[in-house]
């Protein structure tokens, strides 16, 4: 493990500790709960048909969800220091898997997230305004949603700059606002929504094995973010015990509101109907309470979408400021703002990666550099548990109940997403990985660099 910085408190963390439980479950929350349950349903409706496969898709999705957040619990209560993944994969495989995952994150995952999440928020915002997000903007090469969703993300960067304190209150605000939507158009569904309950399961088609797989893909991508918390361990305060209980609270609750949020809609909408509908959530809302429910819903998804990315604005610099702090990055990059305690230049960092990619890429092309780029890390993070488990004298706050079954099916959700990616996406697929191959290169050049310059300074 390596030695803490000057400063640092007893788990080897600098940045300070501000955030209590609830902060930290709004962090687990926010970060997953994007546009995912609102349109998502739709399009795996697309490929399943049948009523109690398309449950049963969204319950095994839950499932690796919870079971790599099972797993994480354990590895943050051991390791609660800023940058998670990295730490983890750090101190069970070192240090060169370890800069692999922050070259990732530097040129593939991060710009990709707060890309495809950011136009996400602006193409929503633009729509409720009555504007065109897909319109060009005067002597720019770009559309007016690129525009705004670059706005955003210097506005949530601006944010976080001043203190991760400031990011909380923005993340528990709306964090509070979308599970408030999802629940309150869950219980006017059951309330307002007819006798459909007893013929639910009804509905019922042949689904081929390809097309179930293509759609657990686009679940697992829904649940995606609850292992973000873990980013930001060195700011949870008495860590051992909140993050386990963030992490375990905050994917349970995202699990348990997308399962009825999708019995809700299957209740008010035939399973057929469910395919065209690109976004599901506002049909739902216009059948219960008229086309006032699509304009609710639509600015649900805008507001959700907006905390998504401060939650990735908090959370994703801390990996570039743990880089920094173990000489992988330039030292520059640790800086902590003396008055906000925030790794002021990471954030900086952060946000200048992902304007320059929203104003270059698209949105599908962002949202599938995400996810090629950041799930080989989630499974070998996960995996870090059966080395570290073989580790004496580590003390272990929290162990993960059912090892080695849960995160063994964390890993198999991983290999079946990342293999329908090879084959469906083989192009961008090895892109990615050559991409991230070469920083082995990168990292030899500088560690090399780094030992000469240490090797100068010696008298």
């Amino acid at each position: 493990m390596s030695a803490p910085a000057r400063g640092a408190d007893r788990w080897g963390d600098r940045l300070p500790r501000r955030l209590g439980l609830w902060s930290a479950v709004a962090v687990a929350v926010g970060s997953t709960i994007g546009s995912g349950i609102f349109r998502t349903p739709a399009g795996v409706a697309q490929q399943v048909g049948d009523v109690p496969l398309f449950l049963l898709g969204w319950v095994l999705g839950g499932a690796v969800a919870l079971a790599g957040a099972l797993t994480y619990a354990e590895l943050a209560a051991l390791y609660p220091r800023s940058g998670g993944i990295y730490v983890f994969i750090r101190e069970a495989f070192g240090p060169l898997p370890a800069f692999l995952f922050g070259w990732a994150e530097l040129l593939i995952i991060r710009p990709g997230a707060y890309g495809a999440i950011s136009i996400t928020s602006a193409a929503y915002t633009l729509r409720l305004l009555g504007l065109d997000p897909a319109a060009p903007v005067a002597g720019l090469p770009v559309r007016a949603e690129q525009l705004l969703a670059a706005g955003y993300i210097v506005a949530v960067a601006a944010v976080n700059y001043f203190g991760i304190h400031r990011g909380a209150v923005l993340q528990n605000l709306s964090t509070a606002f979308k599970v408030g939507a999802l629940v309150a158009l869950i219980l006017l569904g059951v309330a307002l929504g007819g006798g459909r309950w007893a013929d639910l399961f009804a509905e019922r088609a042949a689904v081929g094995l390809s097309p179930f797989l293509v759609a657990m893909v686009s679940i697992l991508w829904a649940y995606d973010g609850w292992g973000d918390l873990a980013f930001v361990g060195g700011e949870v305060r008495d860590p051992e015990k909140n993050l386990p209980r963030a992490l375990v609270l905050g994917a349970g609750s995202v699990v348990a509101l997308y399962l009825a949020a999708n019995l809700v809609y299957l209740h008010l909408i035939p399973i057929a109907a469910m395919r065209g509908a690109e976004l599901v959530a506002a049909d739902a809302a216009r059948l219960l309470i008229g086309p006032a429910g699509a304009v609710a819903v639509s600015a649900a998804v805008a507001v959700s979408t907006f905390g998504t990315l401060n939650g990735s604005m908090m959370t994703a610099p801390r990996i570039f400021f743990a880089m920094a702090e173990d000489g992988l990055f330039p030292r520059a990059i640790a800086r902590v703002h003396r008055r906000s305690g925030a790794p002021a230049n990471a954030v900086v960092l952060a946000a200048a990666l992902g304007t320059v990619f929203v104003l270059v890429r698209t949105f599908t092309q962002l949202a599938e550099q995400f996810v090629i780029g950041i799930w080989p890390f989630y499974a070998l993070a996960v995996a870090a548990v059966f080395v570290l488990r073989r580790r004496p004298g580590l003390g272990r706050p929290y162990t993960a109940p059912g090892y080695p079954w849960v995160p063994a099916l964390f890993l198999a959700g991983s290999l079946l997403l990342l293999g329908n990616y090879l084959v469906s996406q083989p192009l961008l697929f090895l892109l990615d990985v050559a991409v991230i191959l070469a920083g082995v290169p990168v990292y030899g050049a500088w560690t090399r660099r780094r030992a000469g310059a240490r090797a100068a300074t010696r008298p």
